[in-house]
């Protein structure tokens, strides 16, 4: 057994919503893909591609993004982070997006809503969180498959469906 061993603090999950104690600091952080759902990624890009068409007919020309990159899907920032509870235990908790550097300081008495994840393995993600000696309230935002997509691509694909329910409603007149 190593002498690091023998000092290394236990890292605890927490198994309940809510976490209070003292910002203990902020880990080193990582980037992670939201994960896009392909039949819903597909019906969008397929009713976008209509107006590209038209676009092309009429020889408009628009940026496009090709299916490979919006399969990939959009990365966001995951740093862990502990707290310490009054009874001395240290507590992981993974924030997902960021928050502003100035909003925690080491040591600031904190209140965590934290929901469970997926996996198992990982820790429990941060909800919300409210620093309790500034009582500022502050919840971290991750990009979502709607901001990856983009307004307008989005525009594009709700009228290539206007233009495709138009052409089959004519069609079968």
């Amino acid at each position: 057994m190593d002498d690091l061993d023998l000092h290394r603090e236990q890292i605890l999950r927490h198994v309940g919503p809510v976490i209070t104690g003292r910002f203990a600091g902020f880990q080193t952080s990582y980037t992670r893909e939201v994960r896009i759902g392909q039949p819903l990624l597909m019906t969008v890009f397929l009713a976008a591609s209509v107006i590209h068409l038209i676009g092309a007919v009429l020889r408009m020309k628009g940026a496009r993004r090709s299916f490979k990159e919006l399969k990939k899907g959009p990365e966001f920032l995951v740093t862990p982070l502990r707290v310490r509870d009054e009874l001395g235990q240290l507590y992981e908790v993974e924030m997902h997006g960021q928050l502003p550097q100035s909003a925690l300081h080491r040591g600031d008495l904190v209140q965590l809503t934290t929901t469970p994840q997926k996996d198992p393995t990982l820790a429990v993600r941060l909800v919300r969180l409210v620093n309790l000696t500034t009582l500022q309230p502050l919840t971290p935002r991750i990009p979502t498959m709607w901001s990856h997509l983009g307004p307008a691509l989005l525009m594009q694909a709700a009228f290539g469906v206007v233009v495709l329910v138009a052409a089959l409603a004519f069609w079968a007149m």
